[in-house]
């Protein structure tokens, strides 16, 4: 496979990867595409993929979240691209942040006995509200979102400490180096959530206002540096999963809200383009060093085997044992999804 000389680290993960050149969207704003990609709908507040994965999954492990967002970015899309909507709340992402990795009001402000003491009355309390009128989701997604969070005081601290890893797995990531250390800091810690049961990991690799992906102008001297702070990181992610085992039952994907044109703009920019571009996923169920679909010569529009947006979701949902079309939640009358009415599993990438 040819690859990028941007990208000399993930080079040597290509025989991994299977690599979808098909994929095509709706949206040429980041709000939008971004809505999309994250939730199937550029148009309406709805459930992110996360918060489905974390309502059809379930917990695998009950002392922490099924869905955690590690330093997201809330300019395009905002807390939507994380957000439950309307499923129950306890299914949001949780946002963990900060050079030291942290989780905001997780620290107790007393005593766990203390803790547990106003737990038990509010779960009383509660209790009463449920006789007098009946079922309350909201209400009931809210102890829920109480009880986690006092469970999450004793696990999540040690699951974000990342000092314990040794020397040899922190050059590996490359945390020990300047250019590298943010986002290799989010690809390490999405290995240790993983590692420890959360269902569904996402990160956001961002550089700042100054120096963007969204490259209009300047293209050639912003990408080598933003190329070289993901490179080693994404590769390192993907040894150590290998390495450790985990690979084959889960899955990475990297990719952004839509490509580019293959026109220029101004002297050395690119405009946004949601008719054709690539993500390049990892993992078990995959066919690894696959090429699959195409765009056409200029590349430009998706023409070979097209992958639509919906159908990444069904195919997302099909390798972690869900049917897009029957894990639905009953809202406002009628059942929603996250493929809406749409979406087709790519069966040609699947081993």
């Amino acid at each position: 496979s040819w690859v990028s000389e941007l990208f000399p680290h993930v080079a040597q993960h290509v025989d991994k990867m299977t690599f979808v050149h098909s994929l095509h969207g709706s949206n040429a704003a980041h709000g939008g595409a971004l809505l999309k990609i994250h939730t199937g709908s550029d148009t309406f507040v709805r459930p992110s993929m996360g918060a489905w994965i974390s309502y059809g999954l379930g917990s695998e492990n009950s002392n922490l979240p099924a869905f955690v967002t590690i330093d997201p970015t809330l300019n395009h899309g905002g807390v939507q691209n994380f957000g439950a909507a309307f499923l129950p709340a306890q299914h949001q992402g949780v946002r963990v942040q900060g050079k030291v990795p942290t989780i905001s009001n997780l620290a107790p402000s007393t005593s766990e006995s203390q803790q547990r003491a106003k737990l038990d009355l509010l779960a009383e309390l509660n209790r009463q509200q449920f006789t007098e009128v009946g079922p309350d989701n909201t209400l009931d997604a809210r102890i829920n979102t109480f009880e986690l969070a006092f469970r999450m005081q004793r696990e999540a601290p040690d699951a974000l400490d990342l000092a314990d890893e040794s020397r040899a797995t922190h050059q590996l990531y490359g945390t020990d180096q300047n250019h590298t250390a943010a986002f290799a800091q989010q690809c390490l810690l999405a290995r240790r959530l993983a590692e420890r049961g959360v269902r569904f990991i996402q990160c956001t690799h961002r550089e700042g206002e100054s120096i963007t992906w969204d490259d209009h102008s300047n293209l050639v001297g912003h990408h080598p540096k933003l190329a070289a702070a993901v490179d080693q990181p994404i590769a390192g992610l993907l040894t150590d999963l290998h390495q450790r085992g985990m690979l084959d039952d889960t899955l990475v994907m990297w990719g952004g809200e839509f490509g580019r044109t293959p026109t220029s703009e101004g002297n050395d920019g690119r405009d946004h383009n949601p008719h054709g571009f690539t993500w390049w996923l990892a993992g078990g169920g995959l066919k690894p060093g696959l090429h699959f679909g195409a765009t056409d010569d200029y590349g430009y529009y998706a023409v070979q085997n097209r992958v639509h947006i919906h159908d990444l979701h069904a195919t997302l949902l099909h390798m972690l044992g869900l049917d897009h079309e029957k894990l639905t939640y009953r809202q406002s009358g009628r059942d929603f999804r996250l493929t809406d009415v749409a979406g087709r599993v790519v069966h040609e990438i699947l081993s």
